[in-house]
């Protein structure tokens, strides 16, 4: 049997817990009536389902014929790639033909006989769009992986003119924590504040135990223990399903060596180089402290209440941390506990 769990990021697995309530808030936002111009950015950790979301996401508007659902690489040229994904739709391009809007100076092969070609790109989706709405059909487009890049910004800066324009697009685009904050702040994209911004949560532990169950055949007991080993972090739960389906099902204690190099090796190396000294000196001494509890960790640090709100909040807020529990926290990871005292150690 092929294994229905992937090791691969951004590709979508076989195997995948849905998030139905979030999903259908967005479906249902972007197509209620009369039709509004909507903006999502989905942030999250690394591995904890940005993409598979926003594909649930795409895949369910594209069932519309009102619809056109483009996905974009986000280190691409962004306005160009949008006009040339558009242009490359049979009836879109004839659509676009019949409106005497002629591409040929982007390289996209539109050319049409008798008119001017269109020199600014921004005009030309414009028009593209106008045209679209006339036909009474809307844009979806999904990004993933935005960073505050020169393209990401110009995109961001075009979008906004166009929902002025009351244009038929919407756009949805995923995110680390830190590149949707620094793309926020540029200069001019402050309307990006008023976006919603769509914070995934853990997958539901039943739901993780359930499948388990259904897919791997373990024991009612064993899914459960699976499952809370997970925390709910969608990549480990990929993981650990992957590497217990390659070990023929077996007991899944044997695999969990695997199973925690292989989240270290993809990401928590990463997410701790990323991390300041204080803040990996915060994470240790909630680790230290045994409980988590506000009181052992400042003790610890010897910090006050105002250095620890904020070590707090930062951490929370990039999904390491969570504070859920007044006077508490608690690591979101999966073995990063581990983790925390080894690479500690290492570091003094």
């Amino acid at each position: 049997m092929k294994n229905p769990y992937t090791l691969m990021f951004g590709r979508e697995p076989l195997q995948a817990i849905s998030r139905k309530v979030q999903a259908n808030d967005v479906i249902l936002s972007l197509t209620s009536e009369p039709f509004t111009p909507n903006l999502y950015m989905i942030s999250g950790l690394r591995g904890s389902g940005k993409t598979v979301f926003m594909t649930e996401i795409g895949k369910e508007i594209k069932k519309s014929n009102d619809w056109i659902v483009i996905e974009l690489n986000s280190s691409g040229e962004l306005l160009n790639d949008l006009a040339a994904a558009l242009a490359s739709e049979n009836y879109l391009a004839q659509m676009f033909k019949k409106a005497k809007i002629n591409l040929s100076l982007f390289g996209i092969g539109l050319e049409v006989e008798g008119s001017v070609a269109i020199s600014n790109i921004q005009t030309a989706l414009t028009k593209m769009l106008e045209t679209i709405k006339k036909h009474k059909k809307k844009v979806l487009v999904c990004i993933d992986e935005v960073t505050a890049s020169t393209e990401m910004k110009m995109f961001a800066s075009a979008f906004q003119i166009f929902i002025r324009q009351d244009l038929p697009i919407s756009l949805i685009m995923t995110g680390l924590h830190k590149n949707i904050d620094s793309l926020k702040n540029t200069e001019n994209l402050t309307f990006l504040y008023r976006a919603p911004r769509i914070e995934l949560r853990p997958l539901n532990l039943s739901s993780i135990a359930e499948n388990y169950r259904n897919v791997l055949g373990v024991s009612h007991e064993d899914s459960l223990a699976m499952a809370k080993i997970t925390r709910g972090y969608s990549f480990a739960f990929q993981v650990l399903g992957y590497y217990t389906c390659e070990n023929g099902k077996k007991d899944y204690k044997e695999v969990l060596p695997q199973v925690r190099s292989y989240l270290e090796d993809s990401v928590y190396i990463k997410v701790w180089s990323e991390l300041s000294f204080e803040d990996k000196r915060f994470l240790k001494s909630v680790v230290d402290s045994g409980s988590g509890k506000a009181e052992d960790i400042k003790s610890l640090m010897k910090i006050d209440n105002g250095k620890y709100s904020v070590y707090r909040s930062r951490l929370i807020k990039s999904g390491i941390l969570d504070g859920d529990k007044h006077g508490y926290v608690s690591i979101t990871l999966p073995m990063f506990e581990e983790f925390v005292k080894d690479n500690s150690f290492f570091e003094e």
